[in-house]
């Protein structure tokens, strides 16, 4: 059977719809488990999913007909890309579709960091008014570092256009990207400058565990530090040790190196960070709106129109 696509996720339909005005026909299962969908993967010529397993060696190596994977987001950190590209896989992806997603989140949680928004908040709803402990911090004037220029990246730089700020990027794998809303500089400068810094990189064997107590050693002033990246690429007891060291003021992390309950609440560093009151935390929901939801289907499905793989 040709032009079959197995969706092992929840997706938005916007892409069954627009697959099947392509010609595929659709098995939307993503109630699936990895077992499930390994007896049955021989049998499909596409497969979309978002992070529910490892679409590694030993499920490629079942899947014979595949032709491409679709992955609902931006980062390919679950799919061995190296062996699927060696197998003629094409692999589709939407950073695209929750770039605006990932902008906005970047912004309300420095915000709140250099605001004490949730403190003050979580405060007054337990009868305290502390208006000197809960002064901010003002945007205007400082400079923010980005690590990571791709499209995530941009669109954080971007939403930073209206509040007077430098914003300075690092890409290890780019040159010539300086736009409107960023300046091109070396990894020296970032260092040497940044008041706040955020990551925009993808999780690969390099970034694996980049970001330590060396790295934040290195920096020349107090920074406010995102990570709305790959948890995996942070060491979250490194971004600890900074802030108890007064290298960071505040810590926003929509992403952490263990992710979900129970095995989240077994890490040794998990009772520090949940009481510290520096570090804002959010579920890896920085690039899942409602619209972006849409977005990420709408994206797929354009990018597999362009490649014609219908038969």
């Amino acid at each position: 059977m040709k032009n079959n696509i197995l969706i092992v996720d929840d997706l938005h339909p916007a892409f069954m719809e627009q697959a099947q005005a392509l010609g595929y026909t659709i098995n939307y299962q993503p109630g699936f488990k990895l077992d499930d969908a390994k007896a049955v993967i021989n049998d499909y010529d596409g497969l979309v999913i978002r992070s529910k397993f490892q679409v590694d060696k030993a499920f490629l190596d079942l899947a014979t007909n595949l032709r491409f994977i679709c992955r609902a987001g931006a980062g390919m950190d679950n799919i061995d890309e190296d062996y699927a590209i060696a197998k003629g896989v094409i692999l589709i992806n939407a950073p695209e579709g929750n770039r605006d997603a990932v902008g906005e989140h970047a912004v309300g949680m420095l915000l709140s960091l250099m605001n004490n928004l949730n403190r003050g908040d979580a405060e007054v709803r337990n009868g305290k008014w502390l208006r000197e402990e809960n002064r901010g911090y003002e945007l205007k004037g400082r400079t923010v570092g980005i690590i990571g220029y791709g499209h995530m990246g941009q669109a954080f730089a971007k939403r930073l256009s209206g509040f007077d700020v430098e914003v300075i990027a690092f890409d290890k794998y780019k040159t010539g990207f300086s736009d409107r809303y960023a300046r091109e500089v070396s990894m020296e400068q970032i260092v040497k400058h940044s008041d706040v810094l955020s990551l925009h990189v993808p999780l690969t064997r390099e970034t694996n565990g980049m970001v330590d107590d060396e790295y934040f050693f290195h920096f020349r002033k107090p920074i406010f530090f995102l990570n709305l990246a790959r948890g995996k690429v942070v060491k979250t007891q490194a971004v600890l040790n900074a802030i108890k060291q007064g290298k960071i003021l505040g810590a926003g992390l929509d992403v952490l190196e263990v992710e979900k309950f129970p095995a989240l609440a077994e890490q040794q560093w998990f009772d520090e960070l949940r009481n510290n009151g520096k570090v804002l935390l959010s579920p890896h929901v920085g690039g899942w709106t409602f619209e972006s939801y849409r977005k990420i289907s709408e994206v797929m499905a354009q990018k597999l129109r362009e490649i014609g793989l219908a038969q």
